[in-house]
């Protein structure tokens, strides 16, 4: 297999140039050049580290039944509440599958130029794109796949159309694949019910009119995250020439995988591929940024991209940068799924930044496309908190500690704190001041533990502290145990407040 698979890279994946990467936020490295076992040599580049803040659009077809997440792998599962929404209000899978819902996503108000306004004045300096998820559905206008945006659906190209937007509010842009995993995930398509009346009858995904959107039932069922990357290497073949494709025609400054590197070495050289092809596009400077997990299948390897951690957090300060991606609410909009509130929001971005992180952020879309009321508030709350606060925020970098405070936040994926309280301080620098940032609204006073006259943490004396937002001098003194600051009655943001501390 291993043979068949190298001979596949050699039509479609080559080493392209020599490059120069970012090492550090100040000079350019010797050129490299990447293959699939030199991508330790990466650099992440410094508009990545400066950005902080992305916005996700994670949307498509499975949207369209208003029942959340993996809908189009659970339709087909008996006792699941995708499958007895999907009978009662669609019929039976065995005749109205999957490839029926496909037509009923249109996207009507699906209108990019003004969300990314939106998303640009909440503080977004990236955003990205859905290309595929695990629905083997692609929303570009692809080359080697008929399931399409293009050919069905809404009938438009739903990543050209958010590049273009993205573009012009001057955003980074990025995609998202998750096709991967979809040759094991769709494996209940081909099942069939247990019971009367329809017991044994298959499925629609056993069709094989339609085997080149279920797949072909070959690859090894889905049964836990170790086991969703196929070993099938038509697949691998498949997605490899699909996500080639993908780079070639948008040409994204970020990649983002959902697991690890996907196959082994087919993965490798993709990643190798994407960031050679980018150095040349540069100028012989490499800008792209490549998101993979240390979760599930795959190979993850720390120093070939940046980590990136589904709804959690690092424990403290990483020497890499890495991001946490996480939704407002449930991956595709759900009439049954509660949000987060701005505050959460904003906190968690707070969290990650001081411990050298990203938030990558997906804001739930209808399946019209239109953003539901708790989407415009978020938005609207946050582009308010970042117009004051975002100097504590954007291109800053970790402090000697991520922070201090009684709230112990858990560190892995799939755990988000949302208790925070006002003695929950953040810190982060940047040109030699010290910002510290409350996770909450603070009242009356301010006092941090880690910057008394005695700490060990300070090599010099504060000259001066003010608030982000207010105008006029704060009354504060430090003691031998903290530095105590008295806050003004009228806070200028509510959700936290972000003190700027000179030297």
């Amino acid at each position: 297999m291993k043979n068949r698979l190298i001979t596949t890279l050699a039509l479609v994946s080559t080493v392209l140039c020599t490059s120069t990467s970012v090492a550090n936020d100040h000079k350019l490295p010797s050129a490299v050049a990447f293959t699939p076992d030199t991508l330790e040599k990466y650099e992440t580049p410094l508009w990545f580290k400066d950005a902080k803040l992305g916005i996700w659009s994670h949307w498509g077809p499975q949207a369209v039944p208003r029942i959340g997440d993996w809908y189009a792998r659970f339709m087909y599962v008996p006792g699941t509440p995708q499958y007895d929404h999907h009978v009662k209000n669609y019929g039976h899978p065995s005749k109205v599958g999957y490839k029926d819902i496909i037509p009923l996503w249109k996207a009507e108000k699906f209108e990019p130029d003004a969300l990314m306004k939106l998303y640009k004045e909440a503080g977004a300096k990236y955003f990205v794109s859905m290309a595929v998820h695990h629905d083997n559905f692609d929303l570009w206008n692809s080359k080697h796949h008929k399931w399409n945006s293009v050919n069905m659906g809404p009938k438009r190209d739903i990543v050209g159309d958010w590049k273009k937007a993205a573009k012009k509010q001057g955003l980074h842009f990025g995609v998202s694949e998750h096709l991967g995993a979809s040759y094991s995930w769709f494996a209940p398509s081909h099942g069939y019910d247990q019971f009367w009346p329809l017991n044994g009858v298959g499925y629609d995904g056993e069709n094989p009119e339609y085997a080149d959107l279920y797949h072909s039932g070959k690859d090894k069922p889905y049964r836990d995250s170790r086991t969703w990357y196929t070993d099938n290497p038509e697949s691998q073949k498949n997605w490899l020439l699909r996500v080639t494709d993908l780079i070639d025609q948008y040409n994204p400054d970020l990649l983002y995988t959902d697991g690890g590197i996907p196959f082994g070495e087919v993965g490798r050289s993709l990643v190798a591929d994407y960031y050679n092809k980018n150095i040349k596009k540069n100028g012989g400077r490499l800008e792209a940024v490549y998101n993979h997990k240390n979760i599930g299948s795959g190979e993850f390897i720390l120093k070939a991209g940046v980590q990136d951690i589904e709804r959690g957090v690092m424990e403290g300060i990483s020497p890499y940068p890495w991001q946490t991606d996480t939704s407002n609410g449930d991956w595709y909009y759900n009439d049954n799924h509660g949000y987060k509130s701005s505050a959460q929001v904003i906190h968690m971005l707070t969290d990650i930044v001081s411990k050298n992180g990203n938030l990558l952020l997906n804001i739930v879309q209808y399946p019209d496309g239109s953003l539901p009321p708790e989407s415009q508030l978020l938005l609207k709350e946050m582009a308010a908190w970042i117009k004051v606060n975002g100097e504590a925020i954007y291109a800053t970098r970790p402090w000697k500690i991520y922070g201090e405070g009684p709230t112990a936040a858990a560190a892995g994926h799939f755990k988000e704190e949302d208790n925070y309280t006002a003695q929950d301080i953040r810190f982060t620098t940047k040109n030699n001041v010290l910002y510290a940032t409350t996770l909450a609204e603070p009242s009356g006073q301010i006092k941090i533990l880690s910057l008394g006259t005695s700490s060990k943490l300070l090599d010099k004396k504060i000259k001066d502290v003010r608030m982000l937002g207010y105008n006029k001098k704060l009354e504060w003194r430090q003691e031998s145990d903290h530095l105590l600051v008295i806050l003004p009655e009228k806070l200028p943001t509510p959700f936290g407040s972000s003190l700027k501390i000179s030297f």
